[in-house]
């Protein structure tokens, strides 16, 4: 069993009033066989976070607990995970075969049992013919796919991924990700996934944990972070292009941003000063549209463009199909909304309204 129980876990650099706390109570449950992705921003805490579950670092506070055991006492090699790292951590001088085999070899498993699970390894990952190669003579991807044998052949309860993927180009991104996919549903371990890419965070996970400033913001399935996020942090982190984001005045159907007077399509929650959230492909141009967007720019992205501009003085982004005849930059256009997907957050705390 890989299940995996953080509790209040805290993590504190130094002591006194040079103390500097890093993390702040997070608590989580990672069921048995579930891939979680932890996401944030650059020093948000989430390398720190599994550093800390795989014994790398101490916690300051809290307990983790792997497979129903508390590890907070246990040295990495005795929690009974694998990880792999960004940079790979290949020994140079060793084949493929005998860099997935060292540590079965330590671990003074059978040489029959070795061979076994490192052929095993080699089918899933496609790496059979380089098994003889040294890293050197391996691609990026290549070697990343040595790295995940690597733990595979461990046969952990549990997998870490530390941004293992950051070092590749978009393209062998794109396909490593579908690797760790095929991986998770023929091995079922229980997987947590550190990254900086939203975009990976909502192709990879079951499950998502969205940190920021050390603590946890939201944690959901990607449909549920996407399509209801927390807080206005969540909101605009989580989506390419983000959120629109627009501070103003609410007073019932309208909504008063800069200089524009908008007309809402169903009533704010509550009157006074607060965040409207919405989505780019949550918008549509229309003759009829009573939301003024000054254009400043249009991307062709193949299949759609972004058209981007100012509403109200705040910049805004609108996701239109690319078969359509784009806007004019310089050229005002008219904005519709869907009732349905706007986003309301308090402009003090960032939290979510309904």
């Amino acid at each position: 069993m890989g299940a995996i129980s953080l509790r209040k876990v805290e993590k504190t650099y130094g002591f006194g009033p040079f103390a500097n706390k890093v993390i702040h109570g997070v608590d989580a449950e990672v069921a048995d066989g579930e891939f979680i992705v932890i996401v944030g921003p650059s020093g948000c805490g989430k390398s720190t976070l599994l550093r800390m579950v795989a014994g790398l670092e101490e916690i300051s506070a809290g307990e983790i607990a792997i497979g129903g055991r508390v590890v907070n006492q246990l040295e990495p090699s005795e929690r009974d995970i694998a990880m792999v790292f960004q940079n790979y951590a290949l020994y140079p001088h060793m084949t493929v075969y005998d860099n997935m085999a060292y540590g079965l070899k330590i671990a003074r498993v059978p040489k029959a049992e070795i061979e076994e699970r490192v052929q095993k390894a080699a089918r899933i990952l496609e790496i059979g013919p380089f098994l003889q190669r040294r890293p050197r003579e391996l691609s990026g991807g290549q070697r990343q796919r040595v790295a995940m044998g690597r733990a595979i052949v461990r046969q952990p309860s549990a997998f870490l991924f530390d941004e293992p993927l950051s070092n590749l180009d978009a393209k062998l991104r794109a396909q490593t990700r579908l690797e760790i996919q095929k991986l998770h549903r023929e091995l079922g371990v229980t997987s947590l996934f550190v990254t900086h890419d939203q975009v990976e965070a909502m192709t990879l996970a079951q499950r998502m944990i969205v940190m920021n400033a050390g603590r946890v913001e939201q944690m959901g399935t990607p449909e549920q972070v996407y399509g209801k996020p927390a807080s206005s942090f969540v909101a605009s982190f989580i989506g390419s292009p983000p959120m629109n984001l627009l501070t103003g005045r609410a007073d019932g159907s309208r909504f008063t941003v800069g200089d524009a007077l908008l007309p809402l399509p169903s009533a704010a929650p509550r009157a006074g000063t607060l965040v409207l959230g919405v989505r780019p492909e949550h918008v549509a141009i229309a003759a009829h549209g009573r939301w003024p967007l000054a254009v400043e720019s249009v991307e062709m992205l193949g299949a759609e463009r972004l058209v981007h501009g100012r509403l109200g003085g705040v910049l805004f982004t609108v996701r239109i199909d690319a078969t359509g005849v784009p806007p004019h930059i310089g050229q005002t256009i008219g904005l519709t909304a869907s009732p349905d997907h706007l986003h309301w957050f308090d402009a003090e705390t960032g939290l979510r309204l309904g």
